[in-house]
């Protein structure tokens, strides 16, 4: 009777360490909503910045003889407003205008915010009360009466709406960032960088705000959201940009004079365009807030 050999044993492989960024990266691609938001903005700015190139229009000279066209008459896919302009096409062109606005003041917001917010948190006592409640101030005033407010003050162009919206929504930033900058002035980190001859300078910029950019890449898209949403209340209520320039809250103004003559095609495609882009923006931050959360990254 041979002896059975014993079968040699076979060391666990270890599970393959998957880096920070691309469990990031899984989490947020494993979120349907984010992955429909972010395929969903990359069609709108395809549709707003490329769709002119596909088809272009005449956007500045009015054609009163073909005013308030139904969809598909003379090659009109969208119809024509009450001067004849394609509706298509000032979608697109409003779209542009839209979209730089809110994303440049969005991103403008949530840099002044992140600056101020991470600069009370991190010196604390009289500064940070006095900062706080320059903020506390600021958010009992509404934005939107501040931004009516400055529209009748200076002349609407895309650059002054920019740093009009920029300038009035940097709060709820700065109070987020200011309350991580509260829990991260007292890490051993920071401690010990401040140890060694740092800067407070170089505390905030190198140590808080870095630790910070989860909430800060977050709150950056929902003001993003919201930056547009004021773009379109102002112009709907006639203080956007001037003519022939426009966006989709203009195109809404211009076309609530006609809800019940039948012309739907003014009103429903800005709309729904509107809320669109801001739908897309809450899903991408929704997934970003999933990506930057510890405990999910821990999984």
């Amino acid at each position: 009777m041979t002896a059975s050999v014993p079968s040699p044993v076979v060391a666990a492989q270890p599970a393959p360490v998957v880096g920070p960024y691309r469990r990031m990266v899984r989490l947020f691609f494993a979120n349907r909503l984010a992955v429909t938001g972010l395929v969903l903005l990359a069609l709108l700015l395809l549709f707003c910045f490329v769709g002119p190139l596909v088809h272009p229009t005449d956007q500045i000279h009015t054609q009163l003889a073909d005013a308030n066209l139904a969809p598909g008459v003379k090659g009109h896919p969208l119809g024509t407003d009450d001067v004849g302009r394609d509706v298509l096409g000032r979608l697109m062109v409003g779209g542009q205008t839209s979209l730089e606005i809110g994303i440049a003041a969005g991103l403008l917001a949530t840099l002044i915010g992140t600056v101020w917010g991470a600069i009370a948190g991190y010196t604390g006592g009289w500064l940070d009360a006095i900062m706080m409640r320059v903020v506390d101030a600021g958010i009992a005033i509404p934005a939107l009466f501040l931004l009516l407010v400055s529209a009748t003050i200076f002349r609407p162009t895309v650059t002054t709406q920019i740093l009009i919206i920029g300038c009035v929504s940097w709060l709820v930033p700065a109070r987020l960032v200011r309350a991580e900058a509260l829990s991260l002035r007292s890490r051993d980190f920071v401690q010990a960088m401040m140890a060694m001859g740092g800067s407070h300078r170089r505390a905030v910029f190198r140590h808080i705000i870095p630790n910070a950019i989860g909430t800060v890449v977050v709150n950056a898209t929902f003001q993003v959201a919201d930056a547009i949403l004021l773009v379109a209340y102002v112009s709907f209520l006639g203080l956007g940009v001037a003519p022939p320039a426009t966006d989709w809250g203009a195109m809404l103004s211009n076309g609530i004079s006609y809800t019940y003559d039948g012309y739907w095609w003014l009103i429903f495609p800005a709309g729904i365009a509107i809320i669109l882009v801001v739908s897309a923006f809450n899903c991408i931050g929704d997934g970003l807030r999933d990506s930057f959360e510890v405990r999910l990254q821990g999984r």
